[in-house]
């Protein structure tokens, strides 16, 4: 008599799982920067130091997200430069749009 045939896992099975616990493992660190950012908005810094960090923490976890989450980490490189092209002009937008209407263009004309 022949011994039984053992079945052994798919390595796909396996990719799946290593993939799902980095996914895990990302969406914890979001959750602790997003916790920093929150407490760091309650502590007595200066003004300027507040907005680094948030903003630094902010820069984190948007890499984060756009290179485990939307998989550019996985893309062709050419998709990832049109994306940073498109982020770089979306930018560019927002701060033309936040220097053409700030605060000092805010001012009503005097009739003077």
């Amino acid at each position: 008599m022949s011994a039984p045939a053992v079945t052994l896992p798919a390595p796909a099975h396996a990719a799946e799982d290593n993939k799902f616990q980095i996914f895990v493992q990302i969406a914890m660190i979001l959750a602790v920067i997003t916790g920093l950012e929150i407490i760091t908005v309650y502590l007595p810094f200066a003004s300027w130091l507040l907005i680094v960090g948030l903003v630094g923490m902010s820069v984190v976890k948007f890499l984060l997200v756009i290179f485990i989450f939307m998989h550019l980490r996985w893309d062709k490189a050419f998709c990832t430069i049109l994306f940073f092209i498109g982020l770089i002009l979306a930018g560019g937008t927002m701060w033309a749009l936040l220097k053409l209407f700030g605060s000092a263009n805010s001012f009503p004309l005097s009739s003077q």
